[in-house]
C-alpha cells in the first residue's frame, strides 16, 4: 500500500527510559512502514533538558500552540536522586507542569477497556474520564520551612500599594508552610474544556471540590463552574440529553464506587493526578489509561498517563528482554494521528489510526499480551509476551485490518 500523506505536522516530543525505548518500537513498527510520519521533534529527554536549560521545554509547548497537536512520550521529573543519578545542573521542574501551564489546558484521561481484563470495581460496566484542571494549585506552590517562634502571614499587596493580611500560623515550634494559587481565567477555561468535551462525547459531567472546608479556594471553582454552565451550556447540555452534577470530593468518591461509569469526572489538579491513578488501576492497569491535553482554544496534547518504567529500563539496560505494556503510548500516537487527521481532513489518516487502536485490542482480547495484562486476564488461553514481540503481534493483526 502507499503510505498515508500528512498535510501539517504534528509535534513529537520525545521522553525517557523505557517509554523512549517503546517510543522508538512504535515508530518503526506500527507507524513509518504506512504513514509518511510529518513531525517537528523534540526530545524532551533529561539529559537534554538540562543541556538547555529546560528550553527545548518551552519551546515544544509553543510549537504546539503552533500546530495545534501533539503527542508526548513519557518523562522523568526530577527529585534528589534523579539530580545526582543525572548530573543535572537543577532539579528542572516537571515538564507535563510547564507544558500544562503554557497551554492552559484540561487533561482528559480514559481508561481503555479490552475483553478478559475486568474491572476490579464490579459495578464498573463503563469507561470513567477523569477531567483533571492542569493549573496551579501544588504544582505551582512555594513552599518554606518554618523555625520555632515565627509567625507566618499571607500577604496579598494590591495595584494601589495597600496591603491585605491573614494569619496563617504562630509557631511555637518548627514547622512547614505551602502557598498555591489559581487564577479565575484558568478555571474558566477548565469549566469551558469539561462542558464542551461532554457535548463531544455525549457524557454527564461531574464536578467535586471541597467547599465546606475551603470556603473561599474551592468555593470559587464552584461558582465558576455553575455560572458557566448556567449562562453558556444549560441549554445544549438539555437538548443533547446530559447533565452537570457537583458535589463534595468525598461524596464524589462514594458515588463513583458504586456506579456503572460512564460519565467525566472533573477534578482540581490534585484530586484528579491522584483519582486518575485510582481509576486505572481499579479498571486493570495503569498502562492502559489514555490522556489527552485540550485547551479551551482546541489545542491538544496526547501522552501516556504513566510514568517512564524506570526498572524495567535498568533491565533492558542489562540486555535482558522487557514485558513492558506499550498500549497507552500506542493509543497516544493514534489519537494524535486521529486528531491530525480530523484537522486536516485526511479521512484516511483517521481509519488508519482507529484500525491501528482495533488491531491492538483485537491482539490483546485474541490472548496475546504482554505480562501485566496476562497477571490481570481471565481469558483462558493467554501467552504473555516481550514489548517487541507484542508490538509485532499488533502489526499483523493491523495488516488483517488494512
Amino acid at each position: 500500500m502507499n503510505k498515508i500523506q500528512m498535510a501539517t505536522p504534528l509535534v513529537e516530543m520525545d521522553g525517557d527510559e523505557m517509554t523512549r525505548i517503546i517510543w522508538k518500537m512504535i515508530k518503526e513498527i506500527l507507524l513509518t512502514p504506512y504513514v509518511d510520519l510529518k513531525t517537528e521533534y523534540y526530545d524532551l529527554s533529561l539529559e537534554n533538558r538540562d543541556a538547555t536549560n529546560d528550553q527545548v521545554t518551552f519551546d515544544s509547548a509553543y510549537a504546539t500552540k503552533k500546530y495545534g497537536v501533539a503527542v508526548k512520550c513519557a518523562t522523568i521529573t526530577a527529585n534528589a536522586d534523579r539530580v545526582r543519578e543525572y548530573g543535572l545542573k537543577e532539579m528542572w521542574k516537571s515538564p507535563n507542569g510547564t507544558i500544562r501551564a503554557i497551554l492552559d489546558g484540561t487533561v482528559f484521561r480514559s481508561p481503555i477497556l479490552v475483553k478478559g481484563i475486568t474491572p476490579f470495581i464490579t459495578t464498573w460496566k463503563k469507561p470513567i474520564t477523569i477531567a483533571r484542571h492542569a493549573y496551579g494549585d501544588i504544582y505551582r506552590n512555594t513552599e518554606m520551612t518554618v523555625p520555632a517562634g515565627a509567625k507566618a502571614e499571607l500577604v496579598v499587596t494590591k495595584a494601589d500599594g495597600t496591603e491585605e493580611r491573614s494569619l496563617i500560623h504562630d509557631f511555637e515550634t518548627s514547622g512547614i508552610i505551602q502557598g498555591q494559587h489559581n487564577i479565575d481565567k484558568s478555571i474558566e477555561s477548565f469549566a469551558h474544556s469539561c462542558f464542551s468535551y461532554a457535548l463531544d462525547v455525549k457524557q454527564d459531567v461531574w464536578f467535586s471540590t471541597k467547599d465546606t472546608i475551603s470556603k473561599k479556594y474551592d468555593h470559587r471553582f464552584k461558582d465558576i463552574f455553575q455560572e458557566t454552565y448556567e449562562t453558556e451550556y444549560k441549554e445544549k447540555f438539555e437538548k443533547a440529553g446530559i447533565t452537570y452534577f457537583y458535589t463534595l470530593i468525598d461524596d464524589a468518591v462514594a458515588r463513583v464506587i458504586r456506579s456503572e461509569g460512564g460519565y467525566i469526572w472533573a477534578c482540581k489538579n490534585y484530586d484528579g493526578d491522584v483519582m486518575s491513578d485510582m481509576v486505572a488501576t481499579a479498571f486493570g492497569s495503569l498502562a492502559m489509561m489514555t490522556s489527552v491535553l485540550v485547551s479551551p482554544d482546541g489545542i491538544y496534547e496526547y501522552e501516556a498517563a504513566h510514568g517512564t518504567v524506570q526498572r524495567h529500563y535498568y533491565k533492558h539496560l542489562k540486555g535482558e528482554k522487557t514485558s513492558t505494556n506499550s498500549m497507552a503510548t500506542l493509543f497516544a500516537w493514534t489519537g494524535a494521528l486521529k486528531k491530525r487527521g480530523e484537522l486536516d481532513h485526511l479521512p484516511a489518516l483517521v481509519d488508519f489510526a482507529d484500525k491501528l487502536e482495533k488491531a491492538s485490542v483485537q491482539t490483546v482480547e485474541n490472548g496475546m499480551m504482554t505480562g501485566d495484562l496476562a497477571a490481570l486476564s481471565t481469558l483462558p488461553n493467554k501467552t504473555a509476551v516481550d514489548t517487541e514481540t507484542f508490538l509485532k503481534e499488533v502489526n499483523k493483526s493491523l495488516i488483517r485490518l488494512l
